[in-house]
Parts: C-alpha cells; sequence; structure tokens
C-alpha cells in the first residue's frame, strides 16, 4: 500500500487540473499580449483564474498578480514594500517560525540597512499580539505574518493582527503568506484586513511553478524583478499559462467542497493523533482543535533520528517529511521547533505528516499499524533511550 502523508510539501495534481491545462501546451499556445485570436485565448484564460482566484479569497481579480510561487510572491510582497515605503521608515517585524522565504528575504533586507524584529512564539507556536503591539513604531512599514505554520499546524491570530494594524494612525502594511493555510483555512483578505496574501498552487493539487501574490489596489509597492513586461507591471517575463490555467481550476475544485473536504480532513488529522498519543515518549508538537491545521500533525519520537524514521516508513510505503521540507537536507534542528522550545534531540526526531482531501480512512489505518511497529524498531537499536530526553 502506498499512502501519501507529505501533502505539506506538495500535492499531486487533480485530474481534473491535468485536462484543463492540456489544450494551453498544444492548441491554445500564444503568447497573451498579442492581439492574434491564439494571444486573445490566453489572455483570457488568464483573467479567468485571476477571477477564480479574487472570488475565493474576497478580492477583486486585478488585485490578483501571478507569480512562480509563493516564494517569488512573498520576496515581492515583502521587498517591494520596503522598498516603495523606504523614505516612511526602515522597520519590518516578522517572526521566528516563518518559513524560509520570508526569514531569507528579511536577512537580505537587514543586510540593506533596514531593521527586523523577529518575535518570538510560544510552546504552541502562537506569536504574541501584545508583544507585536509592543514593537511597533513610527518607523514600522510592514509586518509579515503566515496564517498557517507549514511545521507545526498553529493557525495564527491574523485578524487580530490585522485589527492591531487597521487602528493605528499610520499605515501599516499587512503581509501574509498562506502557502500552508490556503485550501485548509478561511482566508478573506477584507476580514483578515491584509495588503498583501502570497498564495502557492501545488499545495491545492495544482501544478507546481506558479502562484499569486495579492496586492490590495493603492498598496505602494515596487517591482524587485526586470526584464520583459508582459501582463503584469510587478512580474516580468512570459506568464506560465497551463500553470495559470490549472491554479484557476484548481482553485475551483478546492471551493466546491471546501467545509466538506476540511471536516474529513480534520477527522484523519484527529485520528493520526489519538493514536501517536498512545505510543510512549511521543510529543504531538502545536495546539489542537480548531485552532490547528486540519491538515497537519507535527510529532517528535524521542529517542529517535526523523530521517531514519521517514525511510523506514518509505520502505512501508508511507511518505512523510522530517519537520520541514526546506530543512530535509539539513543536520541543524528546524527553527520552528527549537523556537517552541524543543531540545535539539528531541527536534531530530520530529516527522510531519499532513493530509489532503484524497487521503482515505483505510489509509490512516494503515499509517498507525506501520508507524508504532516502526517507532519500537528504532528505538531498539537506537543508542539514545527516550525516557532521557
Amino acid at each position: 500500500m502506498r499512502v501519501y502523508l507529505d501533502n505539506g510539501t506538495t500535492t499531486p495534481v487533480a485530474p481534473e487540473v491535468v485536462e484543463a491545462m492540456l489544450p494551453y501546451f498544444t492548441e491554445k499556445f500564444g503568447h497573451p499580449v498579442f492581439p492574434y485570436s491564439l494571444g486573445q485565448e490566453a489572455a483570457d484564460a488568464v483573467e479567468r483564474a485571476q477571477e477564480i482566484i479574487a472570488r475565493s479569497i474576497n478580492a477583486r481579480p486585478e488585485e490578483v498578480v501571478f507569480t512562480s510561487g509563493a516564494t517569488q510572491a512573498n520576496d515581492m510582497a515583502i521587498r517591494g514594500v520596503a522598498y516603495a515605503n523606504r523614505n516612511r521608515g526602515r522597520h519590518l517585524i516578522t517572526t521566528k517560525v516563518e518559513n524560509p522565504s520570508v526569514l531569507r528575504v528579511c536577512e537580505r533586507l537587514e543586510k540593506e540597512g533596514f531593521r527586523v524584529d523577529y518575535l518570538p512564539v510560544d510552546a504552541e507556536g502562537f506569536v504574541d499580539t501584545a508583544e507585536l503591539e509592543k514593537r511597533l513604531s513610527d518607523e514600522t512599514i510592514l509586518v509579515s505574518v503566515a496564517n498557517v505554520n507549514d511545521e507545526i499546524g498553529t493557525i495564527e491570530p491574523v485578524e487580530e493582527i490585522g485589527e492591531i494594524l487597521r487602528e493605528r494612525q499610520r499605515k501599516i502594511y499587512f503581509h501574509v503568506n498562506a502557502a500552508a493555510g490556503y485550501g485548509r483555512v478561511e482566508v478573506d483578505v477584507k476580514k483578515i484586513g491584509a495588503d498583501l496574501v502570497s498564495l502557492s498552487a501545488h499545495k491545492i493539487h495544482g501544478p507546481k511553478g506558479v502562484g499569486a501574490l495579492y496586492v490590495a489596489e493603492g498598496t505602494p509597492i515596487e517591482p524587485v524583478y526586470f526584464g520583459y513586461i508582459s501582463l503584469f507591471n510587478l512580474r516580468p517575463g512570459t506568464e506560465n499559462i497551463p500553470g495559470i490555467v490549472g491554479f484557476g481550476r484548481a482553485v475551483e475544485l478546492m471551493m466546491e467542497n471546501f467545509e466538506r473536504d476540511v471536516a474529513h480532513m480534520t477527522r484523519l488529522r484527529d485520528r493520526l493523533i489519538s493514536g501517536f498519543e498512545e505510543i510512549p515518549h511521543t510529543l504531538i508538537n502545536g495546539p489542537r482543535g480548531k485552532k490547528r491545521s486540519p491538515a497537519n500533525v507535527s510529532c517528535s519520537f524521542k529517542g529517535l533520528e526523523g530521517e531514519s524514521m521517514m525511510l523506514h516508513l518509505d520502505l512501508n510505503g508511507i511518505s512523510v517529511a522530517t519537520g520541514s521540507a526546506c530543512s530535509t537536507t539539513k543536520l541543524e534542528p528546524s527553527h520552528v521547533l527549537t523556537a517552541i522550545g524543543l531540545k535539539a534531540a528531541v527536534a531530530h526526531g520530529t516527522i510531519r505528516f499532513t493530509l489532503s482531501r484524497y487521503n482515505t480512512e483505510e489509509e490512516i489505518d494503515y499509517t498507525l499499524s506501520v508507524v508504532p511497529r516502526v517507532v519500537e524498531q528504532l528505538r531498539r537499536i537506537s543508542p539514545v533511550k527516550p525516557e532521557q530526553l
């Protein structure tokens, strides 16, 4: 049996998405800036996808800019707003548990003379909104916080953060990286009060290599990439038309049965958590219940090395990630797990199980039959005893 439980890294492309994309490779292959019929077919397809994605986040189509993915969207949002507002201030705020695609951009800006505050989080990964409010100043121009943590599933209080920023007399722009939350929790840019939101197609059964950035009308933002201007001034170059079409179709499918699919993933998540809690010396990282992504289970198995467990599970047909997919080739422990207070030795034994609407009860039953056995086997040969950690 093959069980795919690494949907937080990437998802299988839905068959309906592939079907929608195919004509744009060989039949409707025109360049969207040209006025002849093939070009207009491509331009119309981009507009349709904009409308679909905008509707899903309560935005307007012209506020949606297509990118190569959430990583590029994060870079465009953070650097673009920082550069456009540098005369107003050079202070940004983010958190210690953001995705590297946010943290690396902030580190780059620090080298360019900007100041960045990295907010701590509590043991469940939540940002302290009171601490955020303390750090705001007349120099602050941007706050960037993900709505869902991609490693431990914490649903951050982004609506509360948005309210805090709206109450300030001086405008502070708010960026939300929603790559891990889109398709799992509601993303409503008006409720959040976000000025910029990053989205990704391949996390919702769409194709890789395409994402989107929501930019609220009137948000001052400078382009950070330059070259051949196509449909979007912020991102030069020829659009990935098949990918954009696939992204739009994936969003349609995501929204068709959103509440039903979220309830399904939540049931599977809770079954996994209940089963793992029966394994001795095991920690569930992150919060429980409604404040946790319905698709995420982060589990630290004391006395084990995560990579060994990942490979043993793979031999049994189960695909998972060690902590964060962005850190699977690194020897140091995940920055998210250390930020919530885990010892390095415990963090190294962390496995992330992430679900999609396509996972089944049978797959969860199989996983719960395999994981305890693998844990027992590996602990038997481990030089580190779990009770010592």
